[in-house]
């Protein structure tokens, strides 16, 4: 007889919300949806868009985030997103953003290359909402709650061959709504990669929304990746392409400066960026606190690592 062992971060049933408490808060959720949106990127729930359907989802509770959410007025108004600008105020360059309608790819070492629209792809999901931790590189951090569906299952739904070892992701390219790209100098579009063993970890995610709503347009709209026990800038926004390859990706940063931005980009205390210290982070709303290896998801991703030592696994 099979034996059942809980995991370690694994909350006790008694620590599940009741189904009455969940219920009036998804009622009020769904009251306030309907009062006139006045933050950057609202046009995403206008009636008729799918985009919007069935939010707020269910919260796991698997993912204690140990740590207050940051208040949705500041996670949504200090954004990286260099497609549009490189200040942290981009929510109102980046509403030119155009997330409907939006292909992507899956492609590469495949068994069959796909296309979908992002509406399509979200719809055949198991959507839950998840809230993470975020650690940029620049040494700020946040708590978000993000909305959308294990990375696992869209690299189920690829049927990547047994040579494929990583997957690539690559954002838009469009420098006619996207003024950054218009920077010559920069190696437009953006791309990432993680390896298929990461990529199928439990804690690697594909974000549709945040704070119960579709993800606004800053925040890497209509679909990202959510890398938590990573700097932030392995989370890329608005994906267009996912390529299953037995090649490790060059990124954007690693590109653009490789002895400051590798592959791995773990977070870790210890291991201080060329230019400032990693060992403690300002909140977005201004407490310092320490950095933990993996931004303390240790329990979940430290097995990954095991006989890389010569890897520069936290750059």
């Amino acid at each position: 007889m099979p034996l059942y062992r809980s995991r370690p971060w694994a909350l006790p049933a008694s620590a599940v919300t009741p189904e009455s408490l969940f219920m009036n808060r998804r009622s009020l959720l769904q009251a306030i949806s309907t009062m006139p949106l006045l933050a950057a990127g609202a046009s995403l729930l206008a009636p008729g868009n799918a985009l919007a359907a069935g939010y707020p989802y269910p919260r796991s509770s698997a993912y204690p985030p140990e740590r207050a959410e940051t208040p949705e007025n500041l996670a949504t108004t200090y954004n990286n997103f260099y497609e549009f600008g490189t200040s942290k105020s981009v929510a109102a360059a980046a509403q030119a953003l155009k997330p409907s309608p939006w292909k992507m790819v899956l492609d590469g070492m495949v068994e069959k290359p796909l296309t979908f629209d992002a509406e399509e792809l979200i719809a055949r999901m198991p959507l839950e909402e998840r809230v993470y931790r975020l650690r940029c590189v620049e040494a700020w951090s946040a708590v978000i709650p993000w909305t959308g569906f294990p990375l696992a299952a869209l690299v189920k739904l690829a049927q990547p061959t047994a040579a494929a070892k990583y997957v690539r992701f690559e954002t838009f390219l469009d420098s006619s709504m996207a003024p950054g790209q218009r920077q010559f100098w920069q190696p437009w579009p953006y791309v990432e990669g993680v390896t298929i063993a990461e990529a199928t970890n439990d804690l690697a995610f594909i974000a549709t929304g945040a704070y119960g709503k579709p993800l606004p347009k800053q925040m890497g709209a209509p679909i990202r990746l959510v890398l938590p026990w990573k700097y932030g800038f392995k989370s890329i926004k608005s994906i267009v392409k996912v390529t299953f390859t037995d090649k490790r990706p060059v990124s954007y940063w690693e590109q653009l400066q490789a002895s400051e931005y590798g592959f791995w980009a773990n977070v870790n205390p210890e291991v201080a960026h060329p230019r400032w210290s990693q060992a403690s982070e300002r909140t977005l709303t201004g407490e310092r606190v320490p950095t933990r290896l993996f931004n303390g998801y240790g329990a979940w991703v430290a097995d990954l690592y095991k006989g890389l030592e010569r890897e520069r696994l936290y750059i």
